[in-house]
């Protein structure tokens, strides 16, 4: 295990009718003028704005709202949020929504205290300094109500890229797994793949001795196929819901990555595919993360045959544990299947002659060389292999 520092400072709120606390959690860290920050409609016909509002108002909380945020936020909006901070004389940002309002939200909190362009945060600056943020949560899939990460997409050339700091960590999450009930069933299925990739994200390390966090990880991932089906089954199960939500945070607040190397070659390689064709995250890496294990599958072969085993199922040929990693990676892929998710890139609307323009997305700007580092360097030839082996 390798040397770390860990800092998770978010306090969660979670249960039944805990959105009807916001304002008080707002007044406690600090805020007293509010931008309320949030995606389409739902929200608003839900009544939960109304909610938030009534909350806030309750609090004496003033308030500004900015709707609009986009699957795949774009930088555009988030331009347009730092100046309405700025005019508005904002000094908290509440995101009522999922993972791409909050990712938005960070970004807008890191950019109204930078005289510089936001986006030299996704280029890879670190995010030292940040306005407070806050979140209500609608759908389990991002983590991004614990994390210190935040991904955006620029408009121009469709780049999709990441930021981290522990600064943009929300100062409290409202967590109510009611909200999420009423999602669509391929957004809940979508939110399952999504998490089960941060997890997988982290599992793939080239550290020695890690078995606090490999166990972890494994017994995360054995949760979300236990509830994933159930939820699926029945949408307004609560309590799968509730397990479902906790388990989204836990895997990307980075209590399961601490002391380890990390991949996320899978997650760059699939930003491409929803900033290109604006699918669902989750879908995308429903597809991207069975071809990126079986391209690098031999680089760790035992690594894959060890979640095989604890978490699919598997039986351990210990004469060709390259079996039983790949039936792991066959039973991960059915799962995906079983909850609804696409398993070709075609079902995407990808084609054979996107592939050099994802790969040259993938491989160069925003700080990239022409590669993507992680569990493995991969370089262009490698990620077009990748993208090839998708349509199948």
């Amino acid at each position: 295990m390798e040397n770390f520092n860990f800092y998770s400072p978010t306090e969660f709120v979670f249960g039944k009718d805990c959105e009807n606390e916001v304002g008080n959690y707002v007044k406690k860290y600090g805020g007293t003028k509010v931008l309320i920050h949030y995606g389409g409609g739902s929200a608003v016909k839900s009544g939960l704005i109304d909610k938030v509002k009534k909350s806030l108002d309750d609090a004496g909380i003033t308030h500004c709202e900015l709707g609009g945020v986009k699957p795949n936020p774009r930088d555009t909006l988030v331009y347009k949020g730092i100046d309405l901070c700025r005019s508005e004389g904002v000094d908290f940002i509440l995101a009522v929504g999922g993972g791409s309002v909050i990712d938005s939200t960070k970004a807008i909190a890191a950019g109204v205290l930078y005289d510089g362009d936001f986006w030299d945060f996704y280029c890879g600056k670190p995010i030292t300094s940040a306005m407070p943020v806050g979140t209500v949560l609608t759908i389990a899939a991002a983590g991004s109500e614990g994390s210190p990460d935040s991904v955006i997409t620029k408009e121009e050339g469709m780049l999709k890229r990441g930021a981290s700091g522990d600064a943009i960590r929300p100062r409290f999450s409202i967590l109510n797994p009611a909200l999420t009930q009423t999602l669509p069933p391929v957004q809940t299925a979508a939110g399952i793949t999504d998490i089960m990739a941060h997890l997988y994200e982290r599992y793939l390390t080239n550290t020695k001795e890690v078995e606090v966090t490999d166990r972890l990880i494994e017994a995360l991932l054995l949760t979300m196929v236990h509830e994933g089906p159930r939820v699926i089954a029945d949408p307004n199960n609560y309590d799968a819901r509730a397990n479902i939500m906790w388990a989204g945070m836990m895997a990307h607040n980075n209590s399961c990555g601490v002391g380890r190397s990390q991949d996320w070659n899978s997650h760059n390689i699939e930003h491409e595919l929803s900033a290109l064709y604006d699918c669902p995250h989750g879908s995308g890496l429903a597809v991207t993360l069975p071809a990126v294990f079986t391209y690098v599958m031999n680089h760790d072969v035992m690594r894959f045959a060890q979640v095989a085993v604890r978490v699919w199922g598997c039986q351990m040929d210990f004469a060709n544990p390259e079996a039983t990693a790949m039936e792991g990676i066959r039973r991960m892929r059915a799962f995906f299947a079983s909850i609804g998710m696409p398993k070709t890139l075609a079902e995407l609307g990808g084609r054979e002659e996107d592939i050099p323009a994802l790969v040259r997305t993938l491989c160069w700007g925003g700080g990239r060389n022409g590669s993507i580092s992680g569990f493995v360097t991969l370089n262009e030839d490698d990620c077009a292999a990748i993208y090839r082996m998708m349509l199948k």
